[in-house]
């Protein structure tokens, strides 16, 4: 099987999870950051070359396979166009984009380009994630009523501080740095949303983020079923849970605990599920745990696809979707 070879553009902490699982599936060539003593701290550990402007990165660097966006949400879109137009095959961190639009500019550009664009939504890994949508696809569960998502989470001020994140302009809100992995899921299992309405305030944070950090929302899917999204980040001192629950003609089923890792109640129609595999740990930022650390199979998926022929596992019309629902929600708020 032919290695492929990888770049990365911003090396912040979730391009150290990148380029671990990359090693793992190839060759890291070259790394870039407009910090460089970032780059050089990432290329150093993995013999890589290292770039400050993409450009240059894009133009010497011709062994190139892939191009891994790693940079601020704000960013995605730019990064991965450019690196599409320049001949190279993108996986891009979520949120895809903040922006619905750019996510359209996006995929026309890998058309143009005839290359592929992957989106990051490792939830759909976690063990019983996996369980519950086959359940779903076999027709086991039956029609789905009613679905719940729970995203109770802390991040303090420190979180915030010297950081991108908490920006208009580069987070975009808390639904796309935090949760844009359990809102694709909703698309996942049930479909896509017809219509929203939404409350947002912000509690804790007035002097550290330019948004919520709060927010209910209720949800009409085009299948008919009705949703409700409950979040936060205000869990105190620590994440506390982020759980799914489904009601649906043949049984009930909620995978929860604090990542969706865990299958906390199943009551189905001449069904169990039964032998879970255990799954990855979350990513560990220090202080602080994100979702679940799937990005070993996000890489082998990449390896497949393009060696192998393979389907991928989440394609950009996905990673559109989730942004759709997003900026259905962020257009539909009541911001107390």
């Amino acid at each position: 099987m032919k290695k492929l070879n990888f770049a990365i553009i911003g090396c912040g902490r979730i391009a150290q999870r990148h380029a671990e699982h990359i090693e793992n599936n190839g060759k890291l060539l070259a790394v870039c950051d407009i910090v460089e003593e970032k780059a050089t701290q990432l290329a150093e550990k993995y013999g890589a070359r290292i770039y400050t402007q993409i450009t240059d990165l894009l133009n010497k660097e011709k062994d190139i396979d892939v191009v891994s966006v790693c940079s601020p949400n704000g960013f995605h879109a730019q990064h991965s166009i450019l690196s599409l137009n320049a001949g190279f095959h993108v996986l891009c961190e979520k949120p895809m984009a903040i922006d619905v639009q750019d996510c359209g500019e996006m995929i026309k550009a890998a058309e143009r380009a005839n290359k592929r664009l992957f989106a990051i939504k490792q939830n759909r890994f976690n063990p019983p994630v996996v369980a519950v949508k086959d359940i779903i696809d076999k027709g086991i569960l039956g029609k789905i009523y009613s679905i719940q998502l729970s995203c109770f989470w802390n991040r303090n001020a420190d979180y915030y501080t010297n950081s991108w994140k908490g920006t208009k302009k580069l987070d975009g809100g808390t639904l796309y740095t935090q949760f844009s992995h359990f809102i694709d899921l909703l698309y996942y299992m049930v479909g896509d949303v017809r219509k929203v309405k939404a409350f947002t305030a912000n509690y804790a944070h007035k002097t550290e983020i330019e948004f919520e950090d709060t927010g209910v929302v209720i949800l009409e899917f085009y299948n008919g079923a009705i949703g409700a999204i409950n979040y936060t980040v205000n869990s105190f001192e620590k994440n506390m849970e982020g759980s799914l629950t489904i009601f649906a003609e043949n049984g009930s089923v909620k995978i929860g605990g604090q990542y969706l890792n865990e299958l906390e109640y199943q009551n189905i129609k001449n069904y169990k599920i039964e032998n879970l595999p255990e799954g990855n740990k979350p990513n560990n930022y220090g202080q602080y745990q994100g979702s679940m650390s799937n990005h070993d199979k996000v890489y082998q998926n990449v390896v497949e696809v393009l060696t192998q022929g393979s389907s991928i596992s989440t394609n950009s019309f996905e990673g559109l979707k989730t942004v759709e629902i997003i900026d259905k929600i962020y257009q539909s708020s009541t911001f107390l």
